[in-house]
């Protein structure tokens, strides 16, 4: 019980540290949970929760896109230790299955990327001044900083190059099983209608935020964390916790709300035309 208790306490990078072997086990649990709750829907006879579509069900879309964003808001935080220790790993779990990522690989890839901000080499997602290379770049980039993270931390060697491979393949699998449970659980009309689009939107949402607040507009490459409040950014600001003040973000990540940091750090100002 204590070490179930230390694990739900501990994030997945301090773990990973501790064992090296951890992605296996990680991504072997959330296999089987999903391997059994597949089972479990498929011979409880399961029903879709919207059996029949309505067109009204499209006025909760806004609601699930919102819901996408706020969930990758507080995988986020959750990250950073910014939620009550006994319930932030929980979070950070139950938000990782929302957006499918799985709380471990977000942690891992988002400490590294504050340890090493906007490096071209070592940041899994450094800025460029164009938005759609970079939503590419960050796909790619990922599964191979988690890669150079390994590495960095057991070496780098056959033995370790072998294990990566392995382990990619098992955590795509689990993604697989883990979308399948989605797709069960929701039934074809609202993970199609509803679950899917938000996690499009989600996805398109976080990359932007990623890209716009590290001083993507800046026409001489200064890339870099910068706090954003102008237009859309502070309506943003205000619907998922100031979240584009991203500058006294990095400044203190320990701030769930960067928006009420104080002295906050300048405000960018929108570009020039």
């Amino acid at each position: 019980m204590t070490a179930i208790v230390s694990t739900l306490k501990s994030l997945p990078f301090t773990q990973l540290r501790r064992n090296r072997y951890f992605y296996l086990w990680y991504d072997g649990f959330y296999a089987a949970v999903c391997a059994t709750l597949l089972l479990a829907m498929y011979f409880s006879g399961h029903q879709p929760l919207i059996p029949v579509w309505d067109h009204r069900y499209w006025l909760l879309l806004p609601l699930a896109c919102h819901a996408q964003i706020l969930c990758s808001v507080y995988i986020h935080n959750a990250t950073h230790n910014n939620f009550p220790r006994s319930v932030n790993r929980l979070v950070g779990e139950l938000c990782g299955v929302v957006v499918l990522t799985r709380f471990a690989s977000w942690e891992v890839i988002h400490q590294r990327h504050h340890r090493y901000s906007d490096d071209v080499e070592k940041d899994p997602h450094p800025v460029g001044p164009s938005y759609w290379r970079f939503l590419i770049d960050t796909i790619v980039n990922v599964e191979r900083q988690l890669q150079k993270i390994y590495f960095d931390l057991y070496g780098e060697s056959p033995e370790t190059r072998r294990y990566e491979k392995n382990r990619a393949y098992v955590s795509y699998a689990t993604n697989i099983l883990l979308i399948a449970t989605w797709y069960v659980f929701l039934g074809p009309l609202a993970f199609f209608l509803l679950f899917v689009p938000a996690s499009v939107v989600g996805f398109f949402h976080l990359v932007h935020f990623n890209w716009s607040t590290h001083n993507a507009f800046s026409k001489d490459g200064d890339f870099k964390p910068v706090n954003l409040n102008h237009g859309y950014y502070r309506i943003g600001n205000w619907l998922w916790h100031g979240i584009y003040m991203h500058a006294n973000h990095h400044k203190r990540a320990g701030m769930f709300n960067p928006a009420k940091m104080t002295p906050s750090l300048p405000i960018t100002p929108p570009p020039s035309s």
